[in-house]
């Protein structure tokens, strides 16, 4: 299995990890100028841009930690755009939460980070 391969196994597992917690996936591995998002869903009535990320362990550090500043104002660039085109407007609420596959564990780390608006 291939890097590529891998990472849309561990969306997957969060993707129905987070069907059983109630959130309704409307896209996956959104993709426009301003980057990439892994899933896109509705937690209520949240709109949500996850970012799902794995470790195989420990050793290289928790798989949350490896989100920074410049990797989370990405993923706001392309929450700004999927509002923008999907018309959804600023009375939208807007998440950013975090699936971190560490093993055999998966922690749902919800409002992971602050989002500011472009638009």
């Amino acid at each position: 299995m291939n890097k590529r391969e891998l990472g849309e196994s561990y969306e997957e597992a969060a993707s129905l990890y987070l069907q059983k917690k109630g959130v309704r996936i409307a896209e996956r591995n959104f993709r426009c100028r301003q980057g990439e998002v892994d899933l896109i869903g509705w937690d209520g009535e949240y709109l949500v841009f996850f970012e799902v990320k794995y470790r195989k362990n420990k050793n290289a550090g928790y798989p949350e930690e490896s989100i920074g500043t410049g990797k989370q104002k990405k993923i706001c660039g392309v929450a700004d755009y999927y509002l923008y085109q999907r018309r959804l407007g600023e009375s939208i609420p807007v998440r950013f939460d975090v699936v971190a596959i560490c093993g055999e564990c998966v922690n749902w780390y919800q409002n992971a980070f602050d989002y500011i608006r472009r638009y």
